[in-house]
């Protein structure tokens, strides 16, 4: 088994017992605390296809004719979290802390590689991992500040919740509300634990993950809402690496009781900056979305659009990237290549009003094409791939995910999600062909 613990965990502690030790009024900081528990349990299968193999675990180490053609593990997590109270002082103080834990119920170095389970230095994913980590987090009036280990959602800095286990990052973040319908954002952070490791790495990279690092990643932004409009902005830095900017909008506009039109916008520009250790780069990203709104059906359109001879890379933790605000980036690609244009078609349904509360189905077709980095002269994404501008380089990729959310009885809350994706490109494109699955189930409890 093996365990990591942030020695920030140690410093917050001993804050919080001197916090509660103030006087007798600060009860509320124990009273108020809530306990969530997350049970989750976590099925992936990458099945490569024409031919391509499993490149993972021990897999690496046998002849290329006889590595497996696919991925598979099966695991349970545990995410325990505590989020206390707040004293009765005029900066009111508490603390954040959590311990995740990942068990492997079936797989092998062989079909390891998803990414949902630790793997050791011999190949062979481990039986079970844990990680413990806690922040201090401090309030004056509409002013929030956590410092320690934390999980920030926002366009530059984006969790990753889609494996067993999420990403974290350490340092700290400002989030003011001071102001009516605006929204401030800031954060600071240099260190992070990626979604298949317990250990803490005192770097960020890119979601590329082609060795670009930078020692810490900072930024400020904000986003204003009101009524039916809301917009946001971020300015960011990796350092050494790149400034990056962010823009984007949505607007709702309701066309009757029984429709409505949504529109947004997310938009990137990437600059490399200070000692440019990530080589030069010059390149962002333009995407538009629309979502007609009918009853209980969706009905979405998305055009995206790389601009810039390097592909629109953003911040990664090892090896899965953070969450980016791009429409086109969905379970398997992010069609985020070189000058790469793309396109996407997705229908969502809710089945409550047929009888069936609790049961919705999504299915979307992305189609991406004009991959082209052959102007750069950035040697950490052409070493992974070149494009030869001989072939027509195009790709598409299916997803479907049937899910299903209990509501009441003994099993109330308990939600199953089944996600199908297929992926096929040509032969001069840089990821390969896959048929995937995934079961995931996520029971959730408070006490």
């Amino acid at each position: 088994m093996t365990i990591s613990v942030n020695s920030n965990l140690l410093v917050m502690g001993t804050l919080c017992l001197f916090i509660t030790h103030l006087n007798p009024a600060q009860a509320d900081l124990i009273e108020d605390t809530k306990f969530d528990v997350l049970a989750k349990n976590y099925y992936f299968n990458r099945d490569f296809r024409k031919g391509e193999y499993n490149s993972s675990g021990q897999n690496a180490q046998l002849p290329i004719s006889e590595r497996k053609g696919y991925r598979e593990e099966w695991a349970q997590g545990f995410l325990f979290n505590m989020d206390s109270g707040w004293t009765d002082t005029p900066v009111q103080f508490g603390l954040n802390a959590y311990t995740h834990v990942a068990i492997k119920l079936d797989s092998d170095g062989y079909r390891t590689g998803t990414n949902n389970l630790e793997v050791d230095a011999s190949g062979k994913p481990k039986s079970i991992t844990a990680e413990v980590g806690a922040a201090l987090k401090a309030k004056y009036k509409n002013t929030e500040m956590l410092l320690g280990n934390q999980f920030p959602n926002n366009p530059i800095v984006g969790t990753n919740y889609s494996r067993l286990l999420p990403s974290m990052s350490t340092g700290i973040s400002i989030k003011d509300k001071s102001f009516d319908h605006l929204h401030l954002d800031f954060g600071y952070f240099t260190q992070m634990s990626p979604v298949d490791s317990t250990g803490r790495l005192n770097y960020f990279n890119t979601d590329y993950n082609n060795g670009i690092r930078g020692d810490y990643v900072t930024y400020l932004g904000g986003t204003y809402k009101k009524d039916r409009i809301e917009a946001s902005a971020y300015i960011s830095e990796l350092d050494n690496v790149w400034m990056q900017y962010y823009l984007g909008g949505k607007y709702k506009h309701p066309i009757n009781d029984h429709s409505s039109l949504q529109l947004q916008t997310s938009n990137y520009l990437n600059r490399d900056t200070g000692k440019a250790t990530g080589g030069n780069i010059d390149t962002g990203i333009v995407s538009f979305m629309g979502t007609y709104q009918y009853a209980n059906h969706n009905f979405s359109m998305a055009y995206q659009q790389v601009l810039g001879d390097e592909p629109f890379d953003w911040i990664g933790f090892h090896n899965n990237g953070g969450i980016s605000n791009t429409p086109n980036t969905v379970q398997f690609s992010t069609f985020t290549e070189a000058k790469e244009k793309s396109v996407q078609f997705k229908y969502e349904v809710d089945f409550a009003p047929y009888g069936l509360d609790g049961l919705s189905f999504m299915t979307r077709y992305l189609y991406g094409w004009d991959m082209d980095n052959t102007g750069s002269d950035n040697p950490f994404y052409t070493k992974r791939h070149i494009y030869d501008q001989s072939i027509d380089n195009k790709h598409w990729e299916r997803d479907i995910e049937l899910r299903y959310l209990v509501k009441q009885g003994f099993a109330k809350d308990l939600n199953i999600k089944l996600r199908q994706a297929t992926h096929r490109s040509t032969t001069g494109y840089r990821y390969g062909n896959i048929d995937e699955v995934r079961l995931i189930l996520e029971y959730p409890f408070s006490f």
